[in-house]
C-alpha cells in the first residue's frame, strides 16, 4: 500500500464526506472515524496490489456491484485514475453519496448507477467486484451478464463456507479460480479476495 501514499489526502477527504453524510443518511453502521479508516479504507486498499496483478496491461472498466458508500469503488478509483469505474447500488441515497463524493474528489473516472443489478443494462466490464455483497452463487448469477467476454469476477469476503462453495459448484458454471488472503492493517479479522472463473476455463487449466 506504500505506493498509494500520495493518494492519502483524497482518501481522508472521502472519509470526511462519509462522516458528514452518515450523520443524516446512515450510509454505514460504523460511526467512529478510526474504525471507518480501518474497516472501509484499509480494507478496500488491501485488494489493490492483487487486482493490479490480475488485470495487468489492460484498459480496465471495473464495476463495483452493491457499492454501498462507494467501497471499494471510490478507493480503487483514487488509486487507479486511468481505469474507469461504475458504482452500482439499488439504494438511491447511497448512489447519491458516491456521485457527490466523486465530484468533491474530482474523480472523473467514476460514474454511478442507481438500480437493481438484475434489471439495469449490461455494462460490458472486464472486472466486476463486490465487497461483502452476497453469496458467491448469488453474486455470479446476478452479475455475470455485466461482464465482457474476457471479464473476471472478484468477491471480497471474510471467509467462504463449505456450503457456499458447494452452492456455487452445483448451481452455476463458475468455480473459484483463486483465493487470496488479505492483510488489512489494524484489523483483527479474516479477509480474502475470491477470483471466480468459468467452469470450462478452470477445468482446461
Amino acid at each position: 500500500m506504500d505506493s498509494d501514499t500520495s493518494a492519502a489526502p483524497l482518501m481522508l477527504q472521502y472519509l470526511e464526506q462519509l462522516q458528514r453524510w452518515n450523520r443524516t443518511y446512515n450510509l454505514t453502521a460504523i460511526r467512529d472515524p478510526e474504525r471507518m479508516l480501518v474497516q472501509h479504507v484499509f480494507d478496500s486498499l488491501a485488494v489493490v496490489p492483487l487486482i493490479r496483478r490480475l488485470v495487468a496491461g489492460q484498459d480496465n472498466h471495473v464495476v463495483d456491484m452493491g457499492t454501498g458508500a462507494g467501497l471499494p469503488g471510490i478507493i480503487l478509483a483514487i488509486c487507479e485514475p486511468g481505469w474507469q469505474f461504475t458504482c452500482v447500488d439499488a439504494v438511491q441515497k447511497k448512489t447519491a453519496f458516491v456521485q457527490q463524493a466523486a465530484g468533491v474528489l474530482r474523480l472523473s473516472n467514476v460514474q454511478t448507477i442507481h438500480g437493481r443489478i438484475e434489471t439495469i443494462d449490461s455494462l460490458g466490464a472486464n472486472v466486476v467486484i463486490s465487497r461483502a455483497f452476497a453469496s458467491l452463487r448469488d453474486f455470479v448469477q446476478l452479475s455475470e451478464r455485466h461482464l465482457s467476454d474476457s471479464g473476471m469476477m472478484l468477491a471480497m469476503k471474510g471467509h467462504v463456507l463449505d456450503e457456499e462453495r458447494e452452492d456455487l459448484k452445483r448451481d452455476t458454471d463458475w468455480r473459484i479460480a483463486g483465493e487470496y488472503p488479505l492483510q488489512v492493517p489494524e484489523l483483527d479479522a479474516q479477509r480474502c479476495l475470491i477470483h471466480l472463473g468459468l467452469k470450462e476455463i478452470h477445468e482446461r487449466r
